[in-house]
């Protein structure tokens, strides 16, 4: 729960949560999204995209044209006898794109042409931010709503394309067997989480600029439905493509492609290959992709300058300072992620993905949060605060979703995921050595433990017993607005008060 206004700091002996974890992929995939880009413009006057056909220097002998593949006589039988081929839009990604060296032990040599996309992202990012929200937040204008109409024209055609309607029925009509199996509900509860920013401390920053009386439970279902509806229709959008793949194919929709980025860089855009006017669709996919990304990858960005500036006020508000600090930011993270867009950088970035932002950070934060509102800043107060703000006392079932339910399903999510943990894989055929593993886990414990170690700390560090050191760092810290408001309610009885003593003697 983001409180408007930011108003109260909880300092309970825990870490400020606000503070945004620094995912290093994030800019990585405008960069591969602006370098696909790139690649149809430079190919807009050839008649067939570069990933439709195995004509291309970096194809092999195992190839296998979209020609093929679109063929109406490629059923499950033949696809069993293309078992050890790959298609031609997956060497496109692998071999031409990425240039996957044979593993994290072998990084290679930097993607200049991927740097430079790079770099060009960063920059972008830098010039959203530099000013703070007043230019990150006019940019979002335009990058927050230019994905809609790029949506509603893929929406439009994909329900048009010949096999649709096979992959929205399988879309709206799942397997309710599926139901039964926590698993499914579990990962459920990670998404959320991921793609509301619940426990990043985005929206904890970001909420910090509106003004003390903004009504945040407006602002909150607003989130929700535009979050949760965007996510519908988009569902449309994919699974009308991949119907229409699966009819091409002779497949079912459940085998046309796995989960993952190659949904987003090699099934998509074979899909369009196979349209009519295809570098006009794949031009409109991936306008829609780059902003997305850099819309995400800048607010991420401005929300970790912002957590940095709070900790140090005076270091970092005063005349030219931010915008300096902005620059030192993206400066080093640019030349940080050039060791991502190496050979072998897809291995790294995979890692980083896999262990960097983990379910188990998901919910070890979420319970924390709620144990420092609920518990240690108390949920009543909560109540209390939102009441003051916006004029409406929430219902009790918050209460008991902040005090019992979250913290309980957090639990228990993250005992599951410590019991069902597999090591990660790389197309099913590449298993990682083993300080890798360990570099991953040293990602996620880093996440995880900071907000014990950070609480340790502050025990540490406050003078008086155990009970007296708990009782001060579970205190709001006094905010000057609000202090100065109720001085000013204080002054205005003590003036009402001498009136009407000056008036009656």
């Amino acid at each position: 729960m983001c409180l408007s206004g930011a108003i109260w700091s909880v300092s309970c002996s825990m870490w400020d949560t606000s503070v945004p974890t620094g995912d290093l992929s994030w800019s990585v995939h405008p960069g591969r999204i602006h370098h696909r880009l790139e690649e149809v413009v430079s190919t807009g006057r050839r008649s067939q995209l570069p990933w439709a056909s195995c004509e291309n220097t970096w194809n092999t002998a195992n190839c296998v044209a979209l020609q093929i593949l679109d063929s109406p006589s490629t059923n499950l039988t033949n696809q069993t006898t293309l078992s050890k081929t790959t298609s031609a839009a997956t060497e496109f990604w692998e071999r031409r794109v990425l240039a996957m060296s044979r593993g994290i032990e072998e990084l290679g040599s930097v993607r200049w042409d991927l740097a430079l996309c790079l770099l060009a992202c960063w920059v972008f990012c830098y010039f959203s931010t530099w000013k703070g929200v007043r230019s990150s937040g006019k940019v979002a204008y335009f990058t927050a709503t230019f994905p809609y109409v790029m949506l509603l024209i893929l929406l439009i055609r994909g329900l048009t394309l010949p096999g649709a309607w096979e992959g929205i029925y399988y879309y709206l009509y799942p397997d309710l067997n599926r139901l039964a199996n926590l698993e499914v509900w579990i990962e459920a509860g990670s998404q959320v989480c991921f793609s509301y920013s619940l426990t990043a401390g985005t929206l904890n920053v970001l909420g910090s600029y509106n003004e003390y009386n903004n009504n945040c439970y407006k602002d909150c279902f607003w989130l929700c439905l535009l979050n949760s509806g965007t996510s519908f229709v988009a569902g449309f959008v994919v699974f009308s493509v991949l119907g229409f793949m699966a009819q091409k194919q002779g497949v079912t929709v459940d085998n046309v492609v796995e989960s993952g980025p190659g949904l987003a860089f090699i099934a998509y855009p074979q899909a369009t290959a196979m349209m009519p006017l295809p570098q006009f669709w794949t031009v409109c996919f991936f306008l829609m992709l780059i902003f997305l990304s850099v819309d995400t990858h800048f607010v991420t960005v401005e929300s970790y300058i912002t957590s940095i500036s709070d900790l140090f006020p005076k270091l970092f508000r005063k005349p030219g300072r931010h915008e300096m600090h902005v620059l030192f930011i993206c400066s080093s993270f640019f030349l940080i992620h050039l060791m991502l867009v190496t050979e072998g950088g897809i291995y790294i970035f995979q890692l980083i993905d896999y262990y960097g932002t983990t379910r188990a950070f998901h919910y070890v934060m979420a319970l924390s949060e709620c144990l420092a509102l609920a518990w240690g800043f108390g949920a009543d107060r909560v109540i209390n605060v939102i009441e003051d703000m916006t004029g409406q006392r929430p219902c009790v079932f918050f209460k008991l979703c902040w005090k019992y339910i979250i913290p309980l399903l957090s639990l228990i999510s993250l005992i599951l995921y410590l019991v069902d943990y597999t090591h990660l894989k790389i197309n099913d055929w590449y298993s990682y050595p083993d300080w890798a593993y360990a570099l991953g886990w040293t990602m996620t414990l880093s996440y995880i433990l900071m907000v014990p170690l950070w609480a340790a700390g502050k025990m540490f560090l406050t003078a008086g017993t155990f009970r007296h050191r708990l009782s001060i760092l579970c205190r709001p810290a006094e905010d000057p607005s609000w202090r100065r408001r109720e001085m000013g309610e204080e002054g205005t009885t003590v003036e009402l008060t001498t009136s009407a003593v000056t008036i009656y003697p």
